[in-house]
C-alpha cells in the first residue's frame, strides 16, 4: 500500500493494514478492543507503548522517531524485559500491533489495577472529610462577603477576614441552596411507592374504623375522641404562646442593642446590667408562664406540645442569636467596626426553620403555595394517623393493663407489643415535623436550606444516627454544647464534650416528655444515659456493613417498644389509682409500680 505523502517519514517497510477487525493487545489478557487500521484507543495505546516499545508513531516526523528510539533505548537499557516477555518493534511481527498477542503480565496488570482502585477509594475516603471543610469555609466566606442591597461591596483584606469570625475549634455551620432528601427521593418511583403504601396503611385504618363503628352501632360514623381530647383547649395554648413571643423578640435584641452603646463613664455599665436584668426576665417569662399554664388549666397532651416545643425553640433561638452577635458587638466597641444585626433579620429568624442566627440565609426565588398546602395537608393526615393508631393498637391493650396483677410476662409481651406502634409512631414525628412542617415554613420565607435531616435510616451507627436523625437541633448542640465545651476545655476532652452533648440532650428530651404527659417517669432519661451513651462510643462510624443497620434496626423497635409501653402504663395507671394526698415522692415515683389489684 502506498501511502500520502509525508506519512511514510521514518517507516522501515510499507505497511498494509488488516482488514477492519477485533485486535485483542497483550496489555490487559482477554480485553477486547475495536480499533480502526492502525489506530489505537488512548488508554491501550498508552498501556502497551508502556510495556514494550511498539512503533505507535509513524505520524511522526523523522527527528521525534530518533529520539523516541533513543528514550526507550534508556529505558530498556534501566529496566530490561523479563524473562518470556515478548517485544518487538515492527508491525506483522510477534508482538506487534499488527497481530494478536498475548503478554505473559496481564495477571499482574490486573492485580495492580485492582490495588490501584483501592489505594484510590482509600485516599477519596480521607480526602473526603477535608475536602468540605475547605468548601464550607470558601462559602462561608463568600456568603459573608456579599455586600448588603443598596450597600457597597466593603473592601476587606483577605488576612482580616478570620477576625470577623468568632474563633472556634470546629466547623461552623454554612447555609446553601439545597432541597430535602425525602423531596428527592420522592422523584425516584420505586422510592414513592412506599410512601403510597402509608397512604394506602391509613385508608386501611379509616376502613376498618368504619366497618367497626358499622357492625356494632348499626351506622357509619367517625368519631375523633382521642384527636378531640389531646387538642382540647388550644386556643388558651395560642394566648399563652403571644407574651412568650413577643418577650423573645423584644428582650434579647433590645438587650443587644444597650451592651452595643458606647463606653462613656458608667453608662456603658449601667446598660450592660439593664441587658441583663432584661434576658433574667425573659427566662423567667419562657421558663414559668408555659409551666403555670399547663398545669394550672390541665391541659391535655397536645396542647402542652405546643407550648413546651415553642418554649424550647424560644430559648435556644435565644441563645443562638446572644451567641453569635455579642462576640461581634464586643469586638465593635473596641473599634473594629463590625455593626450589629438588623430587626428585620433577628424577626427573620425567629419564624425561619433553623436554630443557627445569621444575618443572611440563601433564599429561593418564589414560594410555591401549592407545595406548603400539599405539606400542611400530609402532616394533618400524619396526626390523624398517630390517632388511629394509638387507638387501634395501644389504647385496648394498655387501658385496663393497670387494673390487672403484675406479671413479668404481662410486661414483655406489652413491650413486644408496642414496638410495632412505637416505630410507626418515630416515622410519623420524623416525616410530619422535620419534612412536612419545617419545609412547609421555609417554603413560605424561601429558606433555601432544606437539609433538616439526613438519610439517618441507612445508619449503621448510633454516632452517625443522632447526627442525622435532627440536624436542625445537632446543628446547635455541635455550635454551642460541643465546640463551646471544647473551647472552655482548651481543645482537650473530647469525650468530656460529648458526653455533655448527651447529658443535655436526655434531660430536654425527659422535661419534654414530662411537660407533654404531666408526670415524671424517666424512660427517656435512662435510654439516653444508660443505652444511647455507651451505643454512641461502642456502634461508632467504623462500624459499616448491612449486619450493623440491622442491628440498629433492632434496637430502635425495642427502644420504642419500651416507650410505648412503660409510658402507657404510667397514664393510666394514674387515671385509675390517684393519690389521695399530694407529695413531692408520691409526684416522681411511677405509679404503675403500685397500682396493679
Amino acid at each position: 500500500m502506498v501511502l500520502p505523502s509525508g506519512w511514510g517519514q521514518g517507516i522501515e517497510q510499507p505497511i498494509t493494514p488488516p482488514p477492519e477487525r477485533t485486535l485483542v493487545f497483550g496489555a490487559v489478557r482477554g480485553t477486547e478492543i475495536s480499533a480502526q487500521p492502525g489506530k489505537l484507543a488512548g488508554r491501550e495505546k498508552t498501556l502497551i507503548s508502556r510495556h514494550c516499545p511498539v512503533k505507535t508513531h509513524i505520524m511522526e516526523p523523522r527527528a521525534a522517531q530518533v529520539r523516541r528510539r533513543e528514550r526507550l533505548g534508556r529505558q530498556q537499557k534501566d529496566r530490561p524485559s523479563r524473562e518470556g516477555e515478548p517485544c518487538s518493534g515492527g508491525a506483522g511481527r510477534p508482538g506487534g500491533i499488527g497481530g494478536n498477542v498475548e503478554m505473559h503480565r496481564g495477571p499482574d496488570l490486573v492485580q495492580w489495577t485492582q490495588h490501584m482502585q483501592a489505594v484510590k477509594t482509600q485516599l477519596l475516603e480521607q480526602a473526603q472529610g477535608q475536602l468540605m471543610e475547605l468548601l464550607d469555609q470558601a462559602m462561608w466566606e463568600a456568603v459573608q462577603a456579599y455586600p448588603p442591597q443598596g450597600r457597597p461591596v466593603p473592601s476587606v483584606p483577605p488576612d482580616s477576614l478570620h477576625k470577623t469570625r468568632e474563633p472556634s475549634l470546629g466547623k461552623r455551620k454554612v447555609f446553601i441552596i439545597r432541597k430535602s432528601l425525602l423531596d428527592e427521593l420522592m422523584e425516584v418511583p420505586h422510592f414513592r411507592t412506599i410512601y403510597h403504601m402509608f397512604v394506602a396503611g391509613l385508608c386501611v385504618f379509616i376502613i376498618s374504623t368504619l366497618a367497626i363503628d358499622l357492625i356494632d352501632e348499626g351506622r357509619l360514623m367517625m368519631e375523633f375522641d382521642l384527636l378531640t381530647f389531646s387538642f382540647g383547649q388550644l386556643p388558651l395554648a395560642l394566648v399563652t404562646w403571644v407574651p412568650m413571643f413577643l418577650s423573645t423578640l423584644l428582650v434579647p435584641y433590645q438587650a443587644l442593642r444597650l451592651w452595643e452603646r458606647p463606653q462613656s463613664g458608667g453608662a456603658w455599665t449601667l446598660g450592660v446590667g439593664l441587658g441583663c436584668l432584661l434576658l433574667a426576665a425573659h427566662t423567667v417569662v419562657l421558663g414559668i408562664l408555659p409551666v403555670h399554664v399547663a398545669v394550672e388549666y390541665q391541659l391535655p397532651p397536645a396542647s402542652r406540645c405546643v407550648l413546651v416545643f415553642e418554649q424550647v425553640r424560644l430559648l435556644m433561638k435565644s441563645y443562638s442569636f446572644l451567641r453569635e452577635t455579642v462576640p461581634g458587638t464586643l469586638r465593635a466597641r473596641g473599634g473594629e467596626g463590625i455593626r450589629a444585626p438588623s430587626f428585620s433579620s433577628y424577626l427573620y429568624f425567629l419564624f425561619c426553620p433553623t436554630l443557627i442566627y445569621r444575618e443572611t440565609y440563601p433564599r429561593t426565588p418564589n414560594v410555591r403555595w401549592s407545595y406548603v398546602a400539599k405539606n400542611f395537608a400530609q402532616a394533618l393526615g400524619c396526626v390523624l394517623y398517630a390517632c388511629f393508631i394509638l387507638g387501634r393498637l395501644c389504647v385496648p391493650v394498655f387501658a385496663n393493663m393497670s387494673q390487672e396483677p403484675f406479671s413479668t410476662r404481662a410486661l414483655v409481651l406489652s413491650i413486644m407489643h408496642a414496638t410495632l406502634p412505637g416505630i410507626f409512631m418515630l416515622l410519623l414525628i420524623f416525616f410530619a415535623f422535620l419534612h412536612c412542617w419545617l419545609n412547609a415554613f421555609a417554603e413560605m420565607l424561601r429558606f433555601g436550606d432544606r437539609m433538616f435531616y439526613r438519610d439517618w435510616w441507612n445508619s449503621t451507627s448510633f454516632s452517625n444516627y443522632y447526627r442525622t436523625w435532627n440536624v436542625v437541633v445537632h446543628d446547635w448542640l455541635y455550635s454551642y454544647v460541643y465546640q463551646d465545651g471544647l473551647w472552655l476545655l482548651g481543645g482537650r476532652a473530647r469525650g468530656a464534650a460529648m458526653l455533655g452533648v448527651f447529658l443535655v440532650s436526655a434531660v430536654v428530651h425527659e422535661y419534654i416528655f414530662c411537660f407533654v404527659l404531666g408526670f415524671f417517669y424517666p424512660v427517656m432519661l435512662l435510654l439516653f444515659l444508660v443505652f444511647g451513651g455507651p451505643l454512641n462510643f461502642t456502634m461508632h462510624d467504623r462500624r459499616t456493613g448491612p449486619a450493623w443497620n440491622v442491628l440498629m434496626w433492632t434496637l430502635l423497635f425495642l427502644g420504642q417498644g419500651i416507650q410505648v409501653s412503660l409510658y402507657c402504663q404510667e397514664w393510666y395507671a394514674r387515671r385509675h389509682c390517684p393519690l389521695p394526698q399530694t407529695t413531692f415522692w408520691g409526684l416522681v415515683t411511677p405509679r404503675s409500680w403500685s397500682c396493679h389489684t
